[in-house]
């Protein structure tokens, strides 16, 4: 049974852990638009569906594209660049990654700054520094990863990855789960 716009926008809301208010913020719609949206009371513009999708991580081609393919490349015109997490970068790597089982993302970090502190959960952090030295800090122990090196550790406990060098700092950090 194929679905609705209305039902696809929903089902990809739900998987990306928003409500309806949120969505629509990120969007710049309403919460009463989406509502309606969703229960197929309401049609959309295609530009209003090009920013629900845009919030939600997914193309337009995506929406639209036969459920049976499975993307496997992404080129950078695809990331989500992410504002206000205290990097001078933050990308999302992979479009709609919020909702699979890991989240890569790329970090730029200038000297002093860093992102704010994790509070502990559930699942997995991996780092790879591309440039410089990264500072990451576990419950209050701070370890220096040089460039090419790289970092592990279970969630379980507050987290922090900052910049305390004189130089820029690039890398590679996946979560698992995602946690945006």
């Amino acid at each position: 049974m194929e679905l609705h716009i209305g039902q696809k926008i929903k089902v990809l809301r739900l998987r990306s852990d928003l409500t309806q208010e949120e969505l629509a913020n990120r969007a710049g719609l309403t919460k009463g638009f989406i509502s309606q949206l969703e229960n197929e009371q309401s049609s959309i513009q295609i530009d209003s569906l090009a920013d629900l999708l845009e919030a939600l991580g997914v193309s337009l081609s995506e929406f639209f594209a036969d459920g049976d393919k499975t993307k496997v490349v992404f080129a950078p015109s695809e990331r989500a660049a992410v504002d206000s997490n205290g990097a001078s970068v933050f990308e999302m790597l992979i479009p709609g990654s919020t909702h699979n089982l890991m989240d890569p993302i790329f970090l730029q970090l200038l000297p002093g700054e860093s992102l704010q502190e994790g509070d502990p959960h559930e699942g997995e952090q991996f780092g790879y520094v591309l440039k410089g030295t990264a500072t990451l800090a576990l419950d209050g122990v701070q370890y220096k990863v040089p460039n090419k090196h790289c970092f592990y550790f279970k969630a379980d406990q507050k987290h922090q990855i900052l910049n305390m060098s004189s130089g820029a700092v690039s890398l590679l950090w996946v979560t698992s789960p995602p946690q945006m």
